[in-house]
């Protein structure tokens, strides 16, 4: 499959789609901003944000949840005021927020990584009715994911420098259990992929990930098998979401980020929204309990 243009962004590091009641949402990191798409007349919205935004999500009570540098926010869309909810490595200030998903009981599991990518400084946190602790995931230099199955019993935790993906129960308590390897992109066979990046589950919980440096999204099942591969023009393919009337619709963000001059040049379209159309539909939607 090729993946299709779909609108014009040239973000420096585009991130984190959402569909949120009807809309497309997803943001630039290093360009400080959150962006609302109408998938129809293809109208573009945007709210500049005070430091790096890694994730928007949809809350159950007002407005959206935003992960800033600093710790998640509440994001009004009609004033485009933000208010903290609460602060996350106050010690580390070149550590951002990166990726972030909903489970079954409303909490968002974030991940935070290091901003210059050379400390093992990313953790993993969940966000429960405002407050925020440690899943209890090893630290990595780059948190991705997480993705959540549609069952709520599992989180996949992407390591993206590593290039490994990881498999984790989640526990009553809210914490993710002892980690098994799920995906591991460091065989010889996938060397020319790319290291893994932003990831969803679908409605089977088959999982689609998107490769930063690797002109391609793949899904797997959930037992690990490569069932889907989608190519794009460009080569910095960060993460995708499913939405639509059927949900069968994938919107993939992708990133300038690390292309030289002669890459841009051949990559005119980086930084875009792509989309093409899959066989399963997207798992329910969730919204935050914060």
């Amino acid at each position: 499959m090729q993946a299709d243009h779909f609108l014009k962004v040239g973000a420096h590091l585009g991130e984190g789609p959402c569909w949120i009641d009807g809309a497309l949402w997803f943001v630039d990191i290093k360009g400080n901003t959150v962006f609302k798409v109408d998938p129809e007349t293809h109208a573009l919205t945007r709210w500049a944000t005070p430091e790096h935004v890694g994730w928007v999500l949809p809350s159950a009570h007002d407005g959206l949840i935003v992960g800033l540098q600093s710790g998640p926010h509440r994001l009004d869309p009609e004033s485009g005021t933000l208010t903290q909810i609460a602060q996350v490595h106050t010690d580390l200030p070149d550590n951002r927020l990166n990726d972030a998903a909903i489970d079954a009981e409303g909490r968002v599991w974030f991940g935070s990584m290091d901003n210059l990518e050379e400390s093992e400084t990313g953790v993993v946190f969940v966000l429960d009715k405002g407050d925020v602790r440690e899943a209890g995931i090893p630290a990595t230099t780059i948190t991705n994911g997480p993705a959540i199955s549609p069952c709520g019993s599992w989180l996949y935790h992407v390591d993206t420098i590593g290039r490994r993906v990881y498999r984790h129960a989640i526990q009553a308590d809210g914490t993710a259990g002892d980690g098994e390897l799920f995906l591991d992109f460091t065989t010889p066979d996938r060397d020319d992929w790319g290291h893994p990046d932003g990831a969803i589950c679908d409605a089977e919980g088959g999982i689609w990930q998107g490769f930063f440096g690797g002109a391609a999204a793949r899904r797997f099942a959930p037992d690990g098998t490569l069932t889907h591969e989608v190519r794009f023009p460009v080569s910095n393919v960060t993460k995708i979401t499913l939405g639509g009337p059927d949900g069968r619709t994938a919107y993939a963000t992708t990133a300038r980020q690390g292309l030289g001059e002669a890459e841009l040049a051949a990559q005119p379209q980086a930084g875009d929204l792509f989309t093409f159309r899959v066989d399963v539909p997207a798992a329910p939607p969730r919204s935050a309990n914060t």
